[in-house]
C-alpha cells in the first residue's frame, strides 16, 4: 500500500499529551467504568463520524480519501505497538485474524492457550478442520506448561474475566527456548498498557475498547517467519499490492507485506478510528500507564482487594449473584460482570471521583 501516512510521520516528532490534556478530548466518562466492554467515543471521533455521515448524506464519498484514512490508521497502530505499518494488518474481529492462525499450522499441532482465555482466540483453534491438539494452562503456568511438542502459545495480555497481565517476558522467553510461536490478543491492554509487538510472533487487537474507536476495527502485526506461514485466507480486493488496479478477476497479485492478510475495510468504522488511534499515539503511554493503574490500586483499597502480582486497570472480585453489579448499576455506575465476576475498568477518562462513586455504591 502506497497511501499517505504524513500524518503520523509529523507526529511521531511531536511533544507527548499529557494525561491531563488527554482527558478534555472526552466528556462523559463520569461513572463509566466499562472501557473493558467498550470504550468511549472521543470530541475527535464524534466529529469524524458526524463530518463524514454529513458529507456522505450530501453525495460526497471520497473513496480515496477512505483509503488515506485506513492507511494512517494502520501506520499510527504500528507506533503504538513498535512496528512499522508494514507488518501491520487491518481486520474487523479477532476470531478472524485469530482464524489465520489457525490456518498456519498442519494438521496435528499443538497449541496451548491459557485457561479460561477469551473464546474468540481460542474456539478458532478447537475448531480448526484440521484437527489441532489444543491444550490448557492458566495463565500464571502458561510458561512452565511450553514443551517442545508446542507448535503455537496463545493468550490474552490481559485476561478479560479477571484483568490479570500476563508475565510476557516468562511466555516468550519460554517460548524460544522450546522453538514454539507466540500468539497474543492485546485487546485488553493496548490504549492502557505499553506492549512491544516485535516480541510476539503475532498479536491481535480490536480496537473498539481501550483505544475508544469504533467497532469494527482490529489489527494485526506479524513476525516475517509466520507471515510466511499464514495463508492469506480471506484475500479479498484490498489485500492486493495496488488494489485499485487488480479489483477484478483472480490475476493481481497479493500485497508483499502484512497486508496481504487485510480483510475489506470497513470505512466508517476507520474514520472514527483515525482520530481516536492519534490521540491514544500521542499520550505518553508510561504517565497514561501510572494513571490508570493507580485509579484501580485506589480502587482496591477501598475494597480491600490484593494488589495483583502486575498492575492492571481492570478489577474484578467475586459476584456469583450479580449482586454487587446491581448496586453499581443502582447508583448509575456502567459496570460490567463476567465469569461470576463484577468487573470495573478505569481509563484516561476517569479520576478519584469515579473510585469514590464506585466505592461508596457498594458501601466502602
Amino acid at each position: 500500500m502506497n497511501f499517505s501516512t504524513a500524518q503520523t510521520d509529523t507526529a511521531q516528532h511531536a511533544r507527548p499529551l499529557s494525561v491531563a490534556d488527554a482527558r478534555r478530548h472526552f466528556t462523559g466518562g463520569r461513572g463509566y467504568l466499562a472501557a473493558c466492554t467498550s470504550g468511549l467515543p472521543s470530541l475527535g471521533t464524534r466529529a469524524a463520524v458526524i463530518a463524514d455521515l454529513d458529507a456522505a448524506s450530501g453525495g460526497h464519498v471520497d473513496l480515496g480519501g477512505y483509503c488515506a484514512t485506513v492507511e494512517n490508521s494502520r501506520a499510527l497502530f504500528g507506533r503504538l505497538v513498535g512496528v512499522e505499518a508494514s507488518r501491520v494488518a487491518i481486520g474487523s474481529q479477532v476470531s478472524v485474524t485469530t482464524a489465520l492462525l489457525a490456518a498456519s499450522l498442519p494438521a496435528g499441532a499443538e497449541v496451548l492457550v491459557a485457561e479460561g482465555d477469551f473464546s474468540s482466540v481460542v474456539l478458532p483453534f478447537v475448531h480448526s478442520p484440521h484437527v489441532l491438539i489444543v491444550r490448557t494452562a492458566p495463565l500464571e503456568l502458561l510458561a512452565e506448561a511450553i514443551t517442545d511438542n508446542t507448535a503455537l502459545v496463545v493468550f490474552s495480555v490481559v485476561q478479560s474475566s479477571t484483568g490479570e497481565v500476563a508475565d510476557t517476558t516468562a511466555i516468550v522467553a519460554a517460548a524460544r527456548a522450546h522453538n514454539a510461536r507466540t500468539f497474543c490478543d492485546a485487546t485488553q491492554a493496548i490504549g492502557w498498557l505499553r506492549l512491544d509487538a516485535t516480541q510476539f510472533d503475532a498479536l491481535v487487537c480490536h480496537a473498539y475498547k481501550w483505544l475508544c474507536s469504533p467497532r469494527g476495527v482490529s489489527f494485526l502485526t506479524v513476525s516475517p517467519r509466520l507471515a510466511a506461514d499464514i495463508p492469506a485466507l480471506f484475500a479479498g480486493w484490498y489485500a492486493g499490492g495496488d488494489p485499485w488496479s487488480t479489483c477484478y478477476g483472480g490475476e493481481g497479485d497479493l500485497a508483499d507485506d502484512a497486508s496481504r492478510f487485510d480483510v475489506s475495510p470497513a470505512w466508517q468504522a476507520f474514520v472514527g478510528a483515525e482520530p481516536a488511534l492519534e490521540l491514544f499515539a500521542s499520550i505518553d503511554p508510561a504517565e497514561l500507564y501510572d494513571y490508570t493503574t493507580d485509579l484501580a490500586a485506589a480502587f482496591r483499597r477501598r475494597m480491600a482487594l490484593p494488589a495483583p502480582e502486575r498492575p492492571s486497570a481492570i478489577v474484578t472480585w467475586s459476584d456469583p449473584d450479580g449482586e454487587q453489579l446491581s448496586q453499581l448499576n443502582a447508583a448509575g455506575i456502567t459496570a460490567s460482570g463476567r465469569a461470576g465476576r463484577a468487573r470495573v475498568a478505569f481509563h484516561v477518562f476517569n479520576d478519584m471521583t469515579d473510585v469514590a462513586l464506585a466505592a461508596s455504591a457498594l458501601g466502602r
